[in-house]
């Protein structure tokens, strides 16, 4: 081994001197001496091994290389991160960020006793939907309303109260199917109605519904398709026709919006979808959708429409099952109230506000942080800012995206050095996660708020990966 190595690997430090530096100290205070003895050793461990390799050290560096590996040690395996894939609803990475009043809410629900199932006005046994029946029903124009943890537990418990033992009728064109693995048709199955598909895969029509009714027909079932779209030779029964033709058979119609949004959402230069009041004024006796995707706030699955179903509903024991806790409830409350002030929303409920980011500033924002990118990952990769296509995500809008800017990392070697390096990145303190594509790892930074964060991020990076 070179003379000069052998030099570099006696000046090493050791564990009980790193121990009593100061900053060391103060992370021992933090993380116990256990756990800060063991990264030392890890670090000294992973230093050695560079040393024989020419690499040369000093002491700062290790005692950055400790905290960078007690932090990883800290995080709970549900670890923030920095979503940079382009998609602003990221199913697997949490949908949408709470807005502050949510979380301040959600955080008061948990550090103290709640009124959530007690009436404080004659001092007896409360409904918890009551906190948030009648800003619904405000917000949407429905008569009634409940609440259960998700969408799809939404359409099991209608299904399940209004159609077990009978028929739902649904068109072929609106059997979907979403992420995870969920089949409208095993939903349905699992409330217990029988499936009745009517029409064709791209076409139904009127007389296809008309002619399905009868005495054994529980609902009608009107399925919003989310994450596709049917195009050419294509139709559908508008949801305001299809209630004409549920009351005059006197047969419930069930709109399913999914996603579901409470404001137009052209104000923030989207495509206009079906709004729940709409979907409510167009006849619909029931209305289903979500509170995590477009709504902004935390996972839960709206129920309105009529007081007389919406009571059956409750009636239901299923919904016991299904119901949401106080956290969700004071953050559903909070972010309701938000959409009182759509002229405010976006400056207030992250969702539209990364939506409706111009992409010009993300741009800008590319700009800035080129120099960081450049720095941290050296010689070994070029980057360049790119223009990008960002996705809603969700099932929400699947065929529209929102122009962005971004960065592109391409390191040399390609094919494997880019997933080496796509690694490297989620090995960060806090994981930053892109997209690869053609080569390169893109970062598209449309939900990149916290610029100052992802500075100091970048800075635990090292050729090779993280340390």
């Amino acid at each position: 081994m070179a003379e000069a190595a052998l030099s570099r690997l006696r000046n090493l430090p050791s564990v009980d001197r790193m121990l009593h530096r100061p900053d060391i100290a103060v992370l021992a205070e933090k993380h116990g001496r256990l756990e800060t003895t063991q990264a030392i050793r890890e670090t000294l461990a992973a230093l050695r091994e560079e040393l024989r390799s020419g690499a040369d050290f000093d002491e700062d560096m290790i005692v950055a290389s400790v905290l960078f590996r007690l932090a990883v040690r800290a995080n709970t395996r549900l670890q923030p991160l920095f979503n940079l894939t382009g998609t602003v609803l990221h199913t697997n990475l949490g949908r949408a960020i709470l807005a502050e009043e949510a979380v301040e809410a959600a955080t008061a629900a948990m550090r103290q006793a709640v009124s959530l199932e007690f009436d404080l006005a004659n001092g007896k046994r409360g409904e918890r939907d009551d906190h948030v029946r009648a800003l619904v029903c405000e917000l949407t124009g429905a008569e009634d309303a409940t609440l259960v943890n998700n969408n799809a537990a939404a359409v099991l418990l209608v299904l399940n109260t209004l159609s077990q033992g009978r028929e739902a009728v649904v068109s072929r064109g609106e059997l979907i199917e979403i992420g995870g693995a969920f089949r409208m048709p095993e939903i349905m199955a699992r409330a217990g109605a029988r499936l009745r598909e009517i029409g064709t895969t791209n076409r139904t029509h009127a007389r296809d519904y008309a002619d399905a009714l009868g005495p054994e027909t529980g609902v009608i079932l009107k399925v919003h398709t989310s994450n596709y779209r049917i195009e050419g030779f294509a139709a559908e029964v508008r949801a305001r026709d299809l209630a004409k033709i549920a009351r005059q058979h006197d047969v419930p119609l069930v709109n399913d919006l999914g996603s579901g949004t409470l404001v137009d959402l052209s104000r923030f230069g989207l495509r206009k979808e079906p709004t729940v009041r709409e979907a409510a004024e167009e006849g619909a006796d029931l209305v289903t959708f979500s509170g995590d995707k477009l709504l902004g706030g935390p996972q839960a699955g709206f129920i309105v429409g009529r007081k007389d179903l919406i009571a059956a509903i409750n009636r239901n024991p299923m919904k016991r099952a299904l119901r949401v806790d106080k956290v969700r409830i004071a953050a559903c409350e909070a972010t309701l109230k938000l959409y009182r002030d759509p002229d405010r929303l976006a400056e207030k409920l992250p969702t539209m506000r990364l939506l409706a980011r111009p992409a010009e500033e993300v741009r800008r924002q590319a700009e800035r942080l080129m120099p960081a990118l450049v720095d941290a990952l050296g010689p070994g990769a070029a980057v360049e800012i790119v223009a990008c296509q960002s996705q809603i995500g969700s099932g929400a809008l699947p065929l529209d995206t929102i122009p962005s800017f971004g960065l592109s990392l391409k390191p040399k070697g390609g094919g494997r050095a880019v997933e080496e390096l796509s690694a490297a990145f989620r090995g960060l303190p806090r994981p930053v996660i892109g997209r690869v594509a053609e080569g390169a790892l893109i970062l598209d930074l449309r939900c990149l708020e916290d610029e100052a964060l992802f500075r100091q991020n970048l800075s635990f990076y090292r050729p090779g990966g993280a340390r």
